[in-house]
């Protein structure tokens, strides 16, 4: 984001700001969105264990809402265009899904099923049964996202279409996500006999935005 605010010639103080409100709508969003979208019966009887953050329980769902409404409100104080700024933070939520996931590799988190193709990774602190290195796939994904938005912001004129770099954001980030829950290890037993669980379900609004940015975006620059 520096290195944009740079070529942009946009006030670099504004970004110690702008990550305060990133941060603060990340955690508060990806709790409520653990709490209420995961777990609610257990959370809605027991309210003040969503205070509990420390027990673990983040929903990258959630965390989206967070920061899309954290920006909100700081464009709201500064006076800074609302999607020409969720379409330069787009390009750095990228990158930054590439090392969340990473992490929860590491930590054998959000493990996928088990199966028996080459490149299967034993999760020792879960079991010994292989499995799809699920965050690895998510992690790549997203890391190739960034490279596509960073490619697309450089030497493309959609940085000047407002919503368009936020709208392919979406699109593919939530499409990638949705393929890779097929082999996720199910997080929420209440989906347990649907067909789809609940990442997938989140994902579905967040692609329609997406892909309502991108024909708005099209048509203005038709126009």
């Amino acid at each position: 984001m520096k290195w944009i605010f740079q070529q942009e010639k946009i006030k670099l103080e504004l970004l110690d700001s702008l990550l305060m409100y990133c941060v603060f709508g990340i955690i508060v969003g990806a709790r409520l969105g653990h709490c209420l979208f995961y777990d609610p019966e257990f959370y809605l009887s027991n309210p003040l264990k969503i205070l509990a953050i420390w027990e673990g329980g983040l929903a990258s769902h959630g965390g989206g809402l967070g920061v899309i409404l954290a920006v909100y409100f700081f464009q709201r104080k500064y006076k800074v265009g609302y999607l020409w700024l969720l379409d330069r933070l787009a390009i750095a939520t990228a990158l930054f899904g590439f090392f969340v996931r990473f992490a929860n590799f590491m930590n054998s988190e959000i493990i996928g099923i088990q199966t028996n193709v080459p490149w299967a990774v034993v999760f020792a602190r879960i079991d010994l049964m292989p499995r799809h290195p699920a965050q690895l796939y998510e992690s790549l994904s997203y890391l190739s996202i960034f490279i596509a938005l960073l490619l697309l912001y450089r030497f493309s004129n959609i940085k000047n279409q407002a919503g368009a770099l936020f709208g392919a954001f979406l699109c593919l980030v939530f499409t990638a996500r949705f393929g890779i829950e097929f082999i996720k290890v199910k997080q929420s037993a209440y989906t347990g006999e649907l067909w789809l669980n609940t990442g997938q379900a989140l994902s579905i609004p967040f692609f329609v935005v997406g892909i309502v940015l991108l024909l708005q975006a099209w048509k203005k620059g038709r126009s």
